[in-house]
């Protein structure tokens, strides 16, 4: 699991309920190259460790945001977002924003429910 690059902590449980931090698509301190697909595919990776590291898996999440500096990545996010969930399909808000930490195109957060 990579480590934060701010002052928070990357999952907190309230109860039955694990609530992550926004993953980005970094690996060894660095975001990793190739674009919005290479950095959602890490996110993703890193999302499911951190959620390993309180015993749950992609398949306990019930809701994520997805956070996009280009909408035009949709799609391409949607296709990857679902290759990871498979048929699990929790709630999702996907935004756009200004900007991301060092510069990520994509960031993703979620909940996940263990009861």
């Amino acid at each position: 699991m990579s480590k934060p690059v701010g002052p928070y902590t990357p999952i907190m449980r309230a109860g039955d309920l694990l609530i992550t931090s926004g993953q980005i698509g970094i690996a060894d301190g660095a975001l990793v190259e190739g674009g919005m697909a290479a950095q959602l595919s890490q996110a993703l990776e890193n999302l499911e460790q951190v959620l390993a590291t309180a015993g749950a898996t992609m398949a306990d999440v019930v809701k994520t945001t997805v956070f996009l500096v280009d909408m035009a990545d949709y799609a391409v996010m949607n296709d990857l977002y679902c290759a990871a969930f498979g048929d699990h399909r929790p709630a999702r808000s996907a935004v756009a924003v200004a900007a991301l930490p060092l510069g990520a195109q994509i960031e993703i957060e979620a909940q996940a429910y263990l009861g």
